[in-house]
């Protein structure tokens, strides 16, 4: 019988935790998560998939923490600086996390993962034009992304355009039935209950 070496015992319990993730118990993958850092404890890619794992829990100060621990050994790790981005935007950090999207598109400025970031966190800071041109970069590759036209759509309704909103709000629905949803429970769109158009655009 082999005997396993030891960097296939931390792959084995790498494999474990991934697939405690993928089934969504996430407090057991974290301890096999952290079983792997007690051997090893500056492999970034673990510590983002405890953070990923810890932030899925709602636990997102936790989980920026395991982020600033991966950047302090690789500060330029995009995959740990976008799950940053995410947890802080969860914590309400939107400044924080503008930084990072910035630090991003300085390299990669058409990054639509961050630009996708960045129009919500500059929506959250009542930001709408730039937040706009953020929606357009994306749409420029990706159309009928129903999110980003969603996402504009309550831009152009924060700005007062409603005509514009209300057709980027039919687009966004003709992608998908749960737009409509997503625009009843919104508390963008509240003010337009009594909207007669915004009424037959949502009704089920």
């Amino acid at each position: 019988m082999a005997i396993m070496t030891y960097k296939q015992k931390i792959n084995l319990i790498l494999d474990q935790a991934n697939q405690l993730f993928l089934k969504k118990r996430f407090r057991e993958a974290i301890s096999f998560y952290d079983k792997i850092l007690q051997l090893e404890p500056k492999l970034v890619n673990v510590l983002n998939n405890k953070g990923y794992a810890l932030s899925k829990s709602g636990n997102y100060k936790e989980a920026i923490s395991c982020y600033d621990k991966a950047l302090q050994i690789n500060p330029n790790d995009k995959f740990v600086l976008v799950n940053k981005i995410s947890a802080l935007r969860k914590v309400g950090e939107s400044q924080t996390a503008e930084t990072y999207c910035n630090k991003i598109l300085k390299k990669n400025p058409d990054d639509n993962v961050v630009l996708y970031h960045k129009e919500r966190i500059l929506f959250s800071l009542g930001r709408y034009k730039e937040s706009i041109l953020c929606c357009e970069k994306i749409l420029k590759d990706y159309p009928e992304n129903g999110d980003v036209l969603f996402d504009k759509s309550s831009n152009l309704l924060m700005l007062g355009k409603l005509d514009d909103c209300l057709d980027l709000l039919e687009k966004a629905i003709a992608t998908g039935k749960q737009f409509k949803l997503k625009a009843q429970k919104s508390k963008t769109f509240v003010r337009l209950n009594e909207d007669l158009r915004f009424q037959k655009l949502v009704k089920p």
